[in-house]
């Protein structure tokens, strides 16, 4: 065979022709979209005037929405802009849930294997305000539909024991007509990254903090007003054991930072053993400013330090309108928070150790308070 027929790598397809045109009929495809609409012209933004017209598909779609609304006798989903509040929490009211509706994945269906809701096991400080929480454990979950937190799926691991939490878990939330999804539970540990869940979960939409004033107010209503404020304590357990530790021994409020600081995620509400649902927990812009806000309203700063100037044991103030200050879990408090409290406070130890952990700190701080309070009364 002559030439370099034999040699590797040879083509052994003819080469392709010109590439072929389409005549011009995809030259709609080719088209421009037109200009990016501003905010004050999109019907889905928070922005939008109201003065444009709507698109035909975002119309009939509103349109739908509001006929369902009417037939069901509730307010639209969609329409006006905000005119949806799926939040949980003390932040519609004391003690009143902020609203008894849920928050379902895309399509109103819950949130299942693609899109299911988040679980933050690690230390990530502020979740996403549009994202599902998956409350995990008996006690929150249960705790969580005692108070009538809005909920939009049960998960069950297949096989669970049944004991009495469990079987009023499934009561309750089949009486409040929410989805019970039962599921392997290799699923389940992997909806919540690995944490214990002991075989339940519990779908609800983000939390709704208390407004700070609203919490002041309610504490000053009470005979014995005790606050506490967490500087910088960037661990979602530790908020949620000082959470437990204020609603065991009579506190009325918690507030925290918005930036830098832990919220309320599924594992501060597990670690509250459901605490949360009856503690107002605020958040604040600048917790220095709040501080002051409640010196200016009666309260008694206390910070809790290792070098403080008063011993536990011979804080006097503890009687009267007190804030609990409870510094972060490496460096305690920061400088300005610690110049604006009114005093500081160490707690005695008889063996030298460094310091004690935040929540500890502030479990033991709030029993003292409370049998001071006890004796004097």
């Amino acid at each position: 065979m002559a030439g370099n027929s034999q040699r590797r790598g040879r083509r052994l397809t003819p080469k392709a022709g010109a590439p072929k045109g389409s005549g011009g009929k995809n030259k709609d495809s080719l088209a421009g979209r037109g200009r990016t609409l501003p905010a004050d012209e999109r019907p889905w933004h928070k922005g939008y005037s109201g003065t444009e017209k709507l698109p035909q598909r975002t119309a009939w779609k509103q349109d739908k929405e509001r006929r369902a609304a009417a037939e069901e006798g509730r307010a639209p989903k969609i329409g006006q802009p905000g005119s949806k509040d799926t939040t949980w929490g003390k932040g519609g009211g004391r003690g009143v849930p902020a609203s008894r509706g849920g928050s379902a994945g895309r399509g109103g269906r819950p949130a299942g294997r693609t899109g299911g809701p988040r679980v933050t096991p690690g230390r990530k400080s502020n979740p996403s305000k549009d994202t599902p929480e998956l409350l995990v454990g008996r006690n929150p979950v249960l705790e969580a539909l005692r108070a009538q937190v809005p909920a939009t799926a049960l998960y069950t691991a297949q096989g669970i024991d049944m004991d009495d939490r469990i079987n009023e878990i499934i009561r309750t939330a089949a009486d409040r007509g929410i989805a019970n999804l039962e599921i392997s539970r290799a699923e389940l540990d992997r909806m919540t990254g690995g944490v214990l869940h002991q075989g339940v979960g519990l779908q609800v939409p983000p939390f709704a903090y208390q407004p700070f004033e609203d919490m002041v107010a309610a504490a000053l209503e009470q005979q014995a007003p005790l606050l506490v404020a967490l500087d910088g304590v960037t661990d979602p357990r530790n908020l949620g054991a000082v959470i437990r530790s204020a609603a065991a021994f009579g506190a009325q409020g918690v507030f925290v930072p918005e930036r830098r600081a832990a919220g309320i995620t599924a594992t501060a509400w597990r670690t509250s053993a459901g605490a949360a649902a009856r503690v107002p927990v605020a958040q604040v812009t600048n917790l220095t400013r709040s501080l002051k806000a409640c010196r200016d309203a009666g309260f008694m700063v206390v910070g809790l330090d290792a070098d403080g100037d008063t011993d536990l044991y011979d804080l006097e103030a503890a009687v009267g309108p007190l804030v609990v200050v409870v510094g972060s879990e490496g460096r305690g408090l920061s400088r300005l928070v610690g110049e604006t409290c009114d005093l500081t406070v160490s707690i005695p130890m008889i063996s030298e150790v460094e310091s004690l952990n935040a929540s500890v700190a502030a479990a033991v701080t709030l029993a003292e308070v409370a049998r001071r309070r006890a004796v004097d009364l």
